[in-house]
């Protein structure tokens, strides 16, 4: 184990000594601003959007007569095949049928969609003509649920059209949709809270998605119940999502050094910048998972575990949903998308599954590494939430001490061995490179710029972990 953990120091240490020293690369608030819409170069304001947001231990019954209340007569209910026979899609249809709502079932959502999972959703959006829309599942029921509603409410649109560039067109929606409430099943997404659909694009074998605020839901019903159905390996990784949406939040590119500034706030992106309203969210969902993350995946009748952990992932959602991610999350797309042979436990898929949480963590420890020199004091205080001593800390050491907290924090959790441990080697690094490239929305929010050699050298650090 020395051999390839004295690499992995090797290879973090060269890109902590090319780190960028210049001052427009610290990260702090009392910066001047950027400039205004009048000829200026950088983002000058920042934006706050959310759903709708109701909590409780059963308040999936209340989705009748919110429906009721919205005069919703022909209602889409979407979730997926091994959903669709478990407690939390029962409860919805008897509410439905408690409250008169007529509807009709999409159960052929997939467990990480493509774009040919998301246009046949969309077809049967079209072709129910609903008024409204209910999503039950994780993050990839809710985002295709997104999807479908909002190429239904626009039929005139290319699928590229709303896609995020350079993969798509990235055009603004300005179609108004229909309502849209949200059931999540899982800890981690989010997406309840978001106006992001993320899919595996599969001509390019690489993930992306849509960003626009005006397919977040309507309305999240955020109900604890909902948690206790999920097995363990499914809480760990759905937990690992909302890690990495605390950690990459609040380290981002701070929002007024993004660019290019909009002409127009319609065109101000959904992931803007760290601000410091999302720092508050990514803070608190950072301590929750610190606190209950590991009680939530070992004892699954823990409701008070499980029910922070359902309410943290929506606090993650808000904040990342405004500010973004990076790295963790650039790299993690052609994780999954490539993805050979692995198969994950506990997923009841008939494909090979890289689950995105997990995608997502296991190149958390480099990635910090890397952007720590940008801001060590935010760095070296998520290390702190997370369990480490940093008394005695010194700021050149914020990106160590982290990453080993994180590992200390995935191995006890007992995550794979790094990207070689599900399949990968050192001749995937330029096809995972490759796999980046397009992910530009994300990865240009990382506070620290990136050469194609600084991530393929991330990508060979996260080889192994331990």
């Amino acid at each position: 184990m020395a051999a390839p953990r004295d690499r992995v120091a090797h290879l973090l240490r060269q890109l902590q000594r090319a780190a960028c020293q210049c001052p427009s690369h610290s990260h702090t608030y009392s910066q001047a601003p950027g400039l205004s819409p009048s000829g200026k170069t950088t983002d000058y304001a920042f934006e706050m959007a959310v759903s709708n947001i109701r909590y409780g231990a059963g308040v999936t019954k209340e989705v009748g007569m919110d429906l009721q209340n919205m005069g919703a007569k022909n209602v889409c209910l979407m979730t997926d095949k091994n959903l669709s026979r478990l407690p939390p899609v029962q409860t919805v249809m008897d509410s439905f049928v408690k409250n008169g709502i007529n509807f009709k079932v999409y159960d052929n959502v997939r467990v990480e969609p493509t774009d040919r999972s998301f246009m046949e959703a969309i077809e049967f959006a079209r072709r129910g003509a609903f008024d409204a829309y209910v999503a039950v599942g994780g993050g990839s029921t809710l985002d295709t649920c997104k999807a479908a509603n909002l190429y239904a409410s626009s039929p005139g649109s290319d699928f590229l059209d709303y896609v995020n560039a350079p993969i798509g067109k990235g055009k603004p929606v300005t179609a108004p949709l229909k309502p849209l409430i949200a059931v999540p099943t899982t800890s981690g997404t989010g997406s309840e809270t978001t106006g992001v659909a993320i899919f595996d694009y599969e001509y390019l074998k690489v993930k992306t998605g849509i960003a626009s605020r005006a397919i977040k839901p309507t309305l999240g019903l955020i109900d604890p119940l909902h948690t206790l159905h999920m097995p363990e390996r499914v809480i760990a990784n759905s937990g690992f999502d909302v890690l990495c949406h605390a950690l990459e939040s609040y380290t981002a590119l701070p929002y007024h050094m993004r660019s290019p500034c909009p002409a127009n706030p319609i065109t101000r992106p959904a992931y803007q910048g760290s601000n410091p309203i999302s720092d508050i969210w990514a803070v608190h969902a950072l301590r929750i998972v610190a606190k209950y993350l590991k009680r939530a995946v070992r004892n699954p009748d823990d409701l008070e575990a499980r029910s922070n952990m359902h309410l943290a992932s929506a606090f993650a959602g808000i904040g990342f949903g405004n500010a973004g991610v990076h790295l963790c999350h650039g790299m993690s797309y052609p994780i999954s998308g490539l993805v050979k042979t692995y198969k994950a436990k506990d997923y009841n898929v008939d494909h090979p599954l890289v689950p995105h949480g997990l995608s997502v963590v296991l190149t958390s420890p480099a990635v910090f590494t890397f952007t720590a020199q940008m801001s060590p004091e935010h760095h070296l205080e998520m290390a702190e939430i997370l369990g480490a001593d940093t008394h005695t800390a010194r700021v050149p050491d914020a990106g160590p001490i982290l990453a080993d907290t994180l590992r200390k924090f995935l191995f006890d959790l007992d995550v794979d061995d790094g990207l070689a441990a599900i399949g990968y080697s050192k001749a995937d690094i330029p096809a995972l490179v490759k796999g980046t490239l397009p992910q530009e929305r994300v990865t240009k929010l990382a506070p620290r710029p990136q050469s194609e050699e600084d991530l393929s050298v991330l990508f060979e650090a996260s080889m192994k972990l331990y």
